[in-house]
């Protein structure tokens, strides 16, 4: 008898194997040390889950850990692509970089048992997995298995084979009587190391980034119909986009050609309903008791809406959005100091308009670049706004003029606020008592004036502008006040502003005093005015995700965007939306109102259209088929009758009334034949609509491109509404298109790939 060979030394480490049969003559009591492999904590739907790391981030780890460190207490990992970092040796935690997330616990994982409520191994704390390493190097030495393991924490393990291990736990769950039961509970399966689950674990995400895209969120606190948060739902469009990478662009990605997109999320619905504008408590004192989930609903999410037409807290949602993004750009530059890549910017919903006001009010250097914001035959909008500023600033200037007693030294006005320390900043910046008075937060913020001294100012410089507007009489001062201060950003400081025309009016009786200042438009009122912050970077792409702008440009009173009209510091622009999408709007319309193009279908990213959307066109088009031939076959049954009955009557009105029959079917039969080209001809048709030149908002090309509905969305559109609002973050065919795009500047394509 051949003696069969040992089998391969396995890449599990699993350790030694135990033969299946007692009559096998080999030795096994060859003992492998486990792999440890890193794991970190999470809570998912209020349950820590443990996750592991991508294995180029617990070979990182497992290499640090086992190294010599000079300052361990210092030693910081970069794991998840940059964005969380790992302190090894003394917290043992994961931190977020880029947004404010709970710490959680990292563990060195080499023993896991099964959880009692899912199929998913949890891992023992790392003491009591050294603990259970040691009895099995011991078993494994000695060949001595079914061995009981008594621990002081109660716990029972039984390791009757290299395979098979248990753990038994004391019954701690009362009775319906009340009583605990003696005994035990039903085992635990325990697992030794991980290879068996690779599939499970990511293999990570390389350092090297070829683009940065800052995604804004929509309305509301959650960004999908799980409730998640918009990091988690940025996570999986990364994550999609990363297995798109693997089979779209795999021969650039093994050539090294590329690396990947890094996504960040920008939220900005924190701030406007945190504690620092009081809203969320204002809302909720005048909110009625009833339907109390449904107004609850409506106040953190449909309210946004509203938020962003208010000029006080569009101001705050967009100086949030904008500065976050700055943060954003700047931490990221900060950890990778060597990026040469480009950024975009991509907006889902109200995020969307946020963004698309942000870059339209963008200041650009180069004249061409910048044509007037929405112009139209009614005049120039940027030309109007200007003329505002003119005349408010010839305004103030009268004011001061005519106010002697107003006319204070610089020096005096700093003593008397206890701010002298500061006279020698303003000095450097040749700041006088005029251009004082003409300070915004933002230069004395550019200054480096500190935030305590800086309300100081803002307190003096709104108290100096409402004695100036007592100078003017009516109710002209007051809007000239209010406005003014709007445009030096201090009317945050105060919601009120002193109104000339309430000394009039009882004591009791008190009115808002706010004036709304908005950027006029010939055809009707656009934007309420806020201060636009600049970004630090000029974006190459704007991507819209199910995004209203067209509906809300409408709204505003716009007719038309013209032709010549591009973002003054982007060159790309794609509205993108699902085809049921209840606040989609088109954008293309408003370019060329004339012209009646469909937008483009972007394709499956398994390639081609839906199943059934082809099977819509072929049954469409088998019917046109059906048509012409019944219509041919009865036009030659028709001329044989009528053959038969020219040659068997000599009736002059019946060979009439055959005449007439015969050419209406002719007619008919014209007119299939036009419906038979019209269903043939959509495809080629298709393949020229790209090439339209659709104004200069996209640089010419394209700009609406509407994702194909599942075959199931197709039988309900009203079911699947709400569902296709937020269905981008999953979306295979949204991420292939903006990595099309981005790939694209550098001329880099994705692959065909085979049905």
């Amino acid at each position: 008898m051949q003696t069969p060979p040992p089998p391969p030394p396995s890449s599990s480490t699993a350790g030694a194997i135990v033969p299946a049969g007692p009559m096998m003559p080999f030795n096994y009591n060859i003992y492998e040390a486990v792999q440890p492999h890193w794991f970190y904590c999470k809570q998912v739907e209020s349950k820590s889950v443990w996750l592991p790391f991508s294995i180029i981030d617990s070979l990182q780890l497992e290499e640090t850990y086992n190294s010599v460190q000079p300052d361990p207490e210092n030693v910081i990992v970069r794991t998840d692509g940059g964005r969380y970092d790992v302190q090894l040796y003394d917290d043992r935690q994961r931190t977020a970089v880029f947004w404010e997330e709970e710490p959680t616990e990292v563990r060195r994982c080499t023993w896991f048992y099964k959880g009692d409520n899912d199929s998913r191994f949890i891992p023992y704390s790392e003491e009591f997995s050294d603990k259970l390493e040691a009895e099995y190097k011991r078993a494994v030495s000695t060949n001595q298995w079914h061995r009981r393991l008594e621990f002081p924490s109660g716990e029972t393990i039984v390791m009757h084979n290299p395979k098979v291990i248990v753990q038994f736990q004391p019954s701690s769950i009362p009775d319906e009587w009340g009583t605990t039961q003696d005994g035990q509970t039903r085992p635990r399966v325990v697992k030794r190391g991980i290879d068996d689950d690779h599939d499970e674990v990511p293999d990570g995400e390389l350092p090297k980034v070829d683009h940065l895209v800052f995604m804004v969120h929509g309305i509301g606190p959650v960004c999908d119909l799980r409730f998640r948060s918009m990091v988690e739902c940025v996570d999986d469009f990364r994550n999609v986009s990363l297995k798109l990478l693997q089979s779209h662009f795999k021969k650039p990605l093994d050539d090294h050609a590329i690396s990947r997109v890094e996504f960040l999320p920008v939220q900005w619905h924190t701030a406007l309903h945190g504690d620092a504008t009081g809203v969320d408590r204002r809302i909720k004192k005048i909110t009625l008791p009833s339907t109390g989930r449904l107004r609850h609903f409506t106040n953190e999410t449909l309210l946004d809406v509203l938020f962003y037409n208010s000029p006080t807290y569009c101001q705050t949602i967009m100086d949030t959005v904008a500065m976050e993004i700055n943060r954003l750009y700047a931490l990221f530059m900060k950890r990778n100091p060597e990026y040469t890549g480009g950024m975009s910017v991509a907006g889902h919903s109200l995020g969307s308009l946020i963004l698309f006001d942000l870059l339209s009010n963008q200041k650009n250097g180069s004249p061409s670049l910048s044509p007037s914001v929405f112009p139209n035959a009614g005049g120039d909008a940027k030309q109007v706004r200007h003329q505002q500023l003119d005349k408010r600033g010839k305004q103030f200037s009268k004011i001061h003029k005519n106010s002697k007693r107003l006319r204070l030294d610089l020096s005096a006005v700093l003593e008397h606020l206890g701010l002298s320390e500061y006279k020698s900043t303003l000095d450097d910046e040749k700041i006088d008592i005029e251009s004082f008075l003409l300070c915004t937060i933002e230069d004395l913020k550019e200054m480096g004036i500190p935030l305590g001294p800086r309300k100081k100012i803002a307190k003096f410089v709104k108290e100096r502008l409402s004695k100036q507007v007592s100078l003017v009489s009516g109710e002209s001062g007051s809007h000239f006040y209010t406005s003014y201060a709007n445009e030096l950003n201090w009317t945050h400081i105060s919601s009120e502003a002193p109104d000339l025309s309430a000394k009039n009016l009882p004591v009791a009786n008190t009115i808002s005093s706010i004036h709304v200042d908005y950027n006029y438009f010939a055809v009707g009122t656009g934007q309420v005015s806020v201060v636009y912050h600049s970004l630090d970077f000029e974006p190459m792409n704007f991507f819209a995700l199910g995004s209203p702008i067209g509906m809300f440009l409408t709204v505003r009173g716009l007719e038309k965007i013209e032709e010549t009209y591009q973002l003054p510091t982007c060159k790309g622009f794609f509205n993108i939306y699902h085809p049921l999408d209840p606040v989609a709007y088109r954008i293309e319309p408003m370019i060329i109102p004339d012209l009646d193009l469909k937008p483009v279908l972007i394709p499956h990213h398994k390639g081609r259209k839906r199943l059934h959307l082809e099977l819509k066109e072929s049954l469409s088009r088998m019917g046109s088929d059906l048509k012409q031939g019944f219509i041919s076959s009865l036009r030659t049954a028709w001329q044989t009758l009528n053959e038969f009955a020219r040659a068997h009557t000599s009736s002059a009105q019946l060979q009439a009334e055959l005449a007439i029959v015969a050419n209406q079917i002719e007619e008919q039969e014209k007119h299939a034949q036009e419906e038979h080209k019209m269903t043939e001809s959509p495809e080629p048709l298709k393949e020229d609509e790209p090439q339209v030149k659709i104004g200069m908002l996209n640089g010419g090309n394209r700009i609406d491109y509407v994702l194909q509905e599942k075959p199931i969305e197709s039988f309900n559109e009203y079911l699947f509404a709400l569902q296709s609002h937020l269905c981008y973050w999953q979306s295979e065919d949204t991420a292939l298109l903006i990595l099309k795009e981005i790939y694209r500047t550098m001329s880099i394509h994705p692959e065909q790939i085979a049905h």
